[in-house]
């Protein structure tokens, strides 16, 4: 019998703590051997190359900027944002800033395509020219919020809850109440990292991020396999 499912498990290499854009030879490096490959999503190994490569030290999130907007392999997984249908002031002004700074460095969001977070953070996608994406849970368009660049009716009603958990690279929470910690819980059952913002609801195993800029910054090294774990798929076969 197969079983389908997903599990996190170590990636097969994990570069040194320091990055390295070559922008010359367009690569992004440890400095000790080891290539990012961003269409694998993974750190290989480039066996005599540490010798050869160049370029200066960058940051996670610039380093996800260049991988995103001038690599020419960026990250296709989405970024997924999920919170209250109404959110406190604190909440939606971080929604936004979260939805800016995800748009700047060219990664797409996932959200459920309504109100309160979820417009707040296709508001800030929108200001920066991003794209969003929003997975409805009714049948119509019309259901959608006015910012979101997709829109997406799902028919499926609160179960689309775990097609946003499932189809995200991460989950960041902005506050929220039962939905959203519906959408927590079945990110860590589906082995994604989920961060939590201004008073999401718990989740053990999720990380609390001080402000938006934790939040990038956890999510550039997400993009970016820097800490030596991934979600992957897993078949495993039984007698």
């Amino acid at each position: 019998m197969r079983h389908f499912g997903l599990a996190r498990v170590p990636a097969m290499n994990v570069p040194a703590p320091t990055l390295f854009l070559d922008r010359a030879r367009g690569c992004l490096h440890d400095g000790a051997g080891l290539l990012f490959d961003g269409a694998a999503h993974a750190w290989r190994g480039a066996p005599g190359t540490a010798t050869r490569l160049g370029g200066d030290p960058i940051d996670p999130v610039t380093a996800v900027r260049w991988l995103q907007r001038e690599s020419g392999t960026p990250s296709r997984p989405t970024i997924g944002v999920v919170g209250g249908r109404h959110g406190t002031h604190p909440q939606l002004a971080a929604a936004r800033a979260l939805g800016e700074a995800l748009a700047d460095v060219g990664l797409v969001v996932l959200c459920g395509g309504r109100r309160g977070v979820m417009l707040a953070v296709c508001e800030g996608v929108a200001a920066r020219g991003g794209i969003s994406v929003g997975l409805l849970p009714g049948d119509s368009i019309a259901d959608g919020n006015p910012l979101v660049t997709i829109p997406l009716p799902t028919g499926i009603g609160l179960a689309r809850n775990a097609l946003i958990a499932r189809a995200a690279q991460c989950l960041v929470a902005i506050g929220g109440s039962h939905g959203t910690l519906s959408e927590m819980a079945f990110g860590m059952q589906f082995g994604k990292r989920v961060f939590a913002l201004e008073g999401a609801p718990y989740v053990e195993g999720c990380e609390v991020v001080a402000d938006v800029a934790a939040a990038i910054n956890a999510i550039a090294r997400v993009v970016l396999a820097l800490d030596g774990e991934v979600a992957l798929p897993y078949v495993r076969d039984e007698a």
